[in-house]
């Protein structure tokens, strides 16, 4: 698979969204008739898209919604949410400061300590409206915020850091524990980031109950230029996957994948289940929900690092409801409202009554993609020339 790209170094090539593309099977169903449903902890979700854990998409009346609608929404612990009591004001300064200013504001911001009794506040919100509770910090901080989210009535709690390991090594601090942290969370556990086979196969082995997969593809994260890190997500993914089925043949226990991030369109999403994901993980689409705490903006989780930031504040404007963005109807023409039913309609046309089977599809090397017969779309900048 490798080719040597100099002395004594070879590198394999990786593919990305833009590169592959679906083959329709023999067979077509009706698009209304198949199950987009995902499971996790043994717990079914109709809508298998989670919005990711951005200040500038996840609030409580966010994670509420997206509960009503059918999916999750994780909320930060590690933002504004538990550093302010009233994180609205300081969303609002975040949003209005200039794009000269919005990094260095950020970082201001975020020096606030955390409080740890807005961590249970926010998680009670949450309960009291009805919704799903889904959180997430740093390692660092999971063994301590763990017991007070799970003391709130949290449903799942996440664990993510730019790249995880279970053999994280440090002489400065102590280390999390996954093995032990898995097995003796009261709630299911979900970690991330990773992007590799054998890095998947181990995480698995902790007794997690999903998987985070992506490293630096969002919209606002700048990890692979600053750090030049990072694999492409159609790779990433296949290769997650081929670890999580190693393991379910190995031991019985299926540990579902949730491609993270490098998506803003039905297409793209669609990709990442035929590369074999369970459920994906989308910021950037959800933060252009009128919903969305940011208000049209977007930064990604490490934008506020005070000496090396990974991420940046960008400007996504607001298209339409959350509603809307997930099941229509689509108001714009570049794919990024109406997901489920792109899903449904792309799983109708490839013969996939489910996502089981929407993992089994078959991908071809398509460079030409989004390029073949648009030039007037790319001349006009409309559809897919955007």
């Amino acid at each position: 698979m490798a080719e040597w790209i100099g002395i004594n170094k070879r590198a394999r090539r990786c593919y990305g969204f833009d590169e592959v593309a679906l083959v329709p099977g023999r067979t077509t169903i009706n698009p209304n008739e198949v199950d987009t449903s995902f499971e996790i902890a043994g717990k079914s979700y109709s809508v298998p898209i989670m919005a990711a854990a951005m200040d500038g998409v996840v609030d409580v009346d966010f994670a509420v919604e997206m509960s009503k609608l059918g999916g999750i929404a994780v909320l930060n612990l590690d933002g504004v949410q538990t550093r302010y009591e009233n994180p609205d004001a300081v969303l609002n300064k975040i949003t209005k400061a200039t794009p000269q200013k919005a990094t260095q504001l950020i970082q201001t911001i975020y020096t606030t300590p955390i409080k740890e009794k807005l961590i249970g506040k926010r998680v009670e919100e949450i309960k009291r409206k009805k919704g799903i509770a889904v959180v997430s910090c740093i390692p660092a901080h999971a063994e301590r915020f763990s017991k007070i989210a799970i003391e709130a009535r949290a449903d799942i709690f996440v664990i993510q850091s730019t790249v995880t390991s279970t053999r994280h090594l440090s002489k400065e601090y102590k280390t999390l524990d996954l093995y032990k942290f898995c097995n003796s969370c009261k709630i299911p556990v979900i970690i991330g980031n990773c992007v590799t086979y054998e890095t998947t196969l181990e995480l698995m082995q902790t007794n997690v109950s999903g998987l985070l997969i992506g490293i630096g593809p969002g919209t606002a994260c700048t990890t692979r230029g600053v750090l030049g890190i990072g694999v492409p997500q159609v790779t990433a993914t296949i290769d997650a996957a081929a670890a999580r089925d190693f393991h379910y043949k190995n031991t019985g226990r299926y540990v579902p994948i949730i491609t993270d991030g490098g998506m803003s369109r039905g297409g793209d999403i669609c990709k990442a289940f035929a590369a074999g994901a369970d459920a994906v993980m989308i910021g950037s689409s959800f933060a252009r929900a009128k919903e969305s705490p940011g208000k049209g903006y977007h930064w990604g989780m490490a934008t506020s690092n005070v000496n090396l930031p990974r991420g940046t504040r960008i400007y996504v404007g607001i298209s339409g409801s959350l509603k809307e963005i997930l099941f229509g109807p689509a108001k714009v023409d570049d794919g990024s409202q109406n997901l489920i039913g792109a899903l449904k309609t792309s799983m109708g046309s490839l013969g996939a009554a489910n996502i089981k089977e929407m993992n089994n599809v078959e991908i071809i090397i398509a460079p030409s993609i989004q390029t073949e017969g648009k030039i007037f779309q790319a001349d006009q900048k409309v559809g897919m020339g955007k």
